[in-house]
């Protein structure tokens, strides 16, 4: 493996929680029934709208209001939010040993640049990638686009996620996935893919 892609929410930044409590302070706003921490984790999904249509009606509160609000809370709070354990030390562990490292992310690009500025991990990555809005489609265009326009070989790469829609992105192009179990999604929900409970494992994956 020379190329390893790093989603973000949920894999480095451990935001999970934080996102759950941000859900149901937005359900209760537009008098929702909130949801449990485990039910959360079994209906989160990509694209974020179709995860929205789970627990909103849709035809009452727009996807767009929805998702701006949920960045007007999500944003400023998630620079409190820890980075998951032993996430720089592997990530530069795999730089030490000239492997590149690049983030591969659902956010808007000026708001996950500022993420990173703010951890100080933006200068261990030699890309960041992200999106053009904050609605969170997804990102297989953007991941497409890069590895065509740099002619990378998918099998010198490996893409770390924590959801399916990590998993989706690497078949599509054709790379390995690796999914982490303490992210965004039910480990029940990941078991057809390699897992892994800890960051640290992936030193004796790849």
């Amino acid at each position: 493996m020379k190329y390893i892609f790093w989603d973000f929410n949920g894999t480095i930044l451990d935001d999970a929680y934080l996102c759950f409590e941000i859900l149901n302070e937005m359900l209760e706003e537009v008098g929702q029934d909130k949801v449990t921490y485990q039910e959360y984790l079994m209906i989160f999904d990509f694209p974020v709208k179709d995860y929205y249509a789970k627990v909103y009606d849709l035809n009452k509160t727009s996807f767009d209001v929805l998702a701006k609000r949920f960045i007007e809370l999500y944003q400023p709070r998630s620079l409190e939010a820890p980075l998951h354990e032993d996430i720089i030390e592997t990530i530069q562990y795999f730089k030490d040993k000239g492997y590149k490292n690049i983030v591969l992310s659902a956010s808007e690009i000026n708001n996950l640049k500022a993420q990173l500025k703010h951890f100080k991990i933006e200068d261990i990555f030699d890309d960041i990638l992200g999106t053009s809005d904050i609605h969170a489609k997804g990102k297989i265009d953007v991941a497409k686009r890069y590895i065509d326009t740099h002619h990378i070989q998918r099998k010198d790469s490996v893409m770390i996620g924590d959801t399916l829609h990590d998993a989706e992105i690497a078949k599509i192009l054709n790379v390995k996935p690796i999914l982490f179990t303490k992210g965004h999604q039910h480990p029940s929900r990941l078991k057809a893919y390699m897992t892994i409970d800890t960051i640290a494992e992936l030193k004796k994956i790849i």
